[in-house]
């Protein structure tokens, strides 16, 4: 299975500026969020990638893009319809071929040689099939994330044959219906907000597109009937992911960022002075 389409989705309101931050990245060099979800489309054999964005919002995402040779286009979100609305958007893009999906308001760190979409496609390549990249989350952090459960696929690492998907379930229904074999008490599949989706999955978001249809449907939702018409994996890649649309979430992403990069040293430095700075202005009771 050949992927080389990625649609990132960055118009969700109060999220859509995220991808225009500024940051530093491994390498020390100064970049957008957006150029750096981007650096992980083309590392992995990525072509050409379509951004779902507000209205008004072009002219931001084009500067922030970066050099890229017009391998990027924009579509428009006209009205705030949801997720599932923003990926429908993008059907003359993908058109009947699978392809990469990632969320404008995260930012991946790889534990690996590959980059985390590398090793995504690496997976989705040789199983042919859609595959969720996830992530062990820790109960309290349900609320923020999609959450898959199923069982492990023997003889691969951190390789799971989903059963079911909940859109940010609550703790008592994950305790009941999402448990995972082999992970630790308290923690399950949480999204990484990076998939590899098919035909059938948009398929499936048109049907619960439906003007019928009571409520706005997610992406979740579709992915929890995929296993009902074709095989669906999620993957515990080597690597995390930074939620930047949480608070302190573009701190804790620098940081993250460059913790793991040239400037390691330069950063625990600066946080040790400042702690120490903080501790003595502390009064002593």
């Amino acid at each position: 299975m050949q992927i080389r389409n990625a649609v990132i989705t960055a118009a969700a309101p109060g999220q859509n500026r995220l991808p225009l931050q500024q940051l530093v990245d491994r390498n020390g060099e100064e970049k957008t969020a957006l150029q750096l979800i981007l650096e992980q489309c083309w590392s992995s054999g990525i072509e050409d990638v379509c951004v779902v964005i507000s209205p008004g919002d072009e002219g931001a995402f084009r500067s922030a893009s970066g050099q890229h040779d017009g391998q990027v286009s924009f579509i428009t979100q006209q009205a705030p319809r949801g997720y599932a609305d923003a990926l429908l958007l993008t059907r003359p893009f993908t058109k009947e071929a699978p392809f990469l999906h990632l969320v404008g308001d995260h930012l991946y760190l790889s534990e690996s040689d590959l980059t985390c979409a590398a090793q995504l496609l690496a997976i989705a390549s040789d199983a042919e099939c859609a595959v969720s990249a996830v992530q062990s989350t820790r109960e309290n952090n349900l609320p923020y994330f999609g959450i898959a459960s199923g069982r492990p696929v023997p003889n691969t690492k951190g390789l799971y044959e989903v059963e079911r998907v909940s859109e940010k379930p609550t703790p008592t229904y994950a305790e009941q219906a999402l448990v995972t074999p082999g992970l630790r008490s308290g923690h399950y599949l949480g999204f990484f907000g990076m998939h590899v989706l098919t035909p059938q999955v948009m398929q499936l978001l048109e049907e619960a597109a439906k003007p019928s249809q009571t409520h706005s449907r997610t992406l979740s939702d579709a992915l929890n009937l995929l296993p009902s018409r074709e095989r669906y994996l999620a993957y515990q890649l080597e690597g995390h992911r930074c939620n930047l649309g949480v608070k302190y979430g573009l701190l804790k992403a620098q940081l993250a960022i460059g913790l793991s990069g040239r400037d390691r040293e330069v950063i625990l430095s600066e946080l040790v002075e400042l702690l120490s700075q903080h501790v003595q202005k502390t009064p002593v009771s």
